[in-house]
């Protein structure tokens, strides 16, 4: 006896199967991060750690700014469950603009650094602002990627592709926002709590 798949258990496999490639992909990243931040706890060690050493203002900001990424992601997810395009849109291109933002305060950061004479690499670098240059750097990496796939999601939103029965592309995105949002906490507070 030939077994047939409906539309909606094929779409249901489908999107079990994109989002265990994207966990799998996410609990990867976070194995990496916290490789990156043993080196740091280890490097912590050393005479020329530096003790004082603050995080630039810009960073307070832009953790606000990519918390409201995942505010609006969310509301994005929620309004194309309604079918209610023209919210979607708006929540789409508002999480485009913090994405954008929170990279714009990232660069304003490292120039707050450097005007407070640390420097991130050459003789009169240290190993401490080293260390925040290569972990902020490589969640910068990780955000392109998110930027890219997020205006892939815009483009598809505006060619009408997502609805309240087709919702994965924009859950798929969802879920990676959330979780650079929280990896991003994450080294926020520990960069500001483990000096």
């Amino acid at each position: 006896m030939e077994m047939t798949m409906t539309t909606n258990e094929h779409q249901s496999r489908t999107a079990r199967s994109y989002k265990l490639i994207l966990l799998f992909a996410m609990v990867s990243m976070t194995m990496m991060f916290a490789g990156l931040t043993s080196a740091f706890v280890v490097s912590k060690s050393r005479a020329d750690w530096l003790k004082d050493f603050q995080l630039p203002t810009a960073f307070f900001i832009s953790t606000i700014v990519i918390l409201g990424c995942s505010v609006t992601f969310h509301l994005a997810k929620k309004s194309i469950q309604k079918d209610n395009q023209s919210a979607t849109t708006m929540y789409l291109l508002s999480t485009l603009a913090f994405g954008v933002l929170f990279v714009i305060l990232q660069f304003v950061g490292f120039g707050q650094i450097v005007s407070n004479g640390y420097y991130f690499t050459g003789q009169a670098s240290s190993i401490t602002t080293t260390f925040l240059y290569i972990v902020t750097v490589v969640h910068l990496l990780h955000l392109a990627g998110g930027l890219i796939s997020l205006l892939i999601i815009i483009y598809n939103h505006f060619k009408q592709k997502y609805n309240s029965t087709q919702t994965l592309g924009i859950e798929l995105g969802a879920m990676y926002w959330h979780f650079l949002d929280l990896l991003w906490v994450y080294l926020f507070l520990f960069l500001y709590f483990f000096k």
